[in-house]
């Protein structure tokens, strides 16, 4: 009887030890450090008006994003699947989410100038 080691289940290693969940948890520490930091210093260089809102909230936005992609690629492990899988997952994300942020401050700013009003 022949062994098939090629099945799309076995195809990933995962990683041994506790070495990656501290990496991870470093990577995630600074990221939110430098999240909290902003938000509490709020540099003025950072609060000028951009696509309805402050550069600072667009920042904290795309680090929320990556944050969100980088514990699904460690700990969903899907960083070791194969290729397709990764885009059929990370594709829509890339498009849906940015495009739903457009959407929610476009349309903020223009309630808030019509409230304003």
């Amino acid at each position: 009887m022949s062994e098939n080691h090629n099945l799309p289940s076995e195809h990933h290693e995962s990683p041994e030890g506790t070495g990656w969940i501290w990496k991870v948890f470093w990577i995630l520490l600074i990221v939110t450090t430098v999240e909290v930091v902003l938000g509490i210093i709020k540099p003025p260089f950072l609060m000028f008006e951009l696509l309805g809102t402050s550069l600072l909230n667009i920042i904290f936005i795309v680090l929320t994003i990556l944050k969100a992609y980088y514990i699904v690629a460690e700990f969903m492990h899907l960083k070791f699947e194969r290729s397709n899988l990764v885009w059929t997952i990370a594709l829509p994300v890339l498009i849906l989410i940015p495009y739903l942020a457009f959407i929610l401050l476009t349309e903020g700013a223009y309630l808030n100038q019509f409230l304003q009003q």
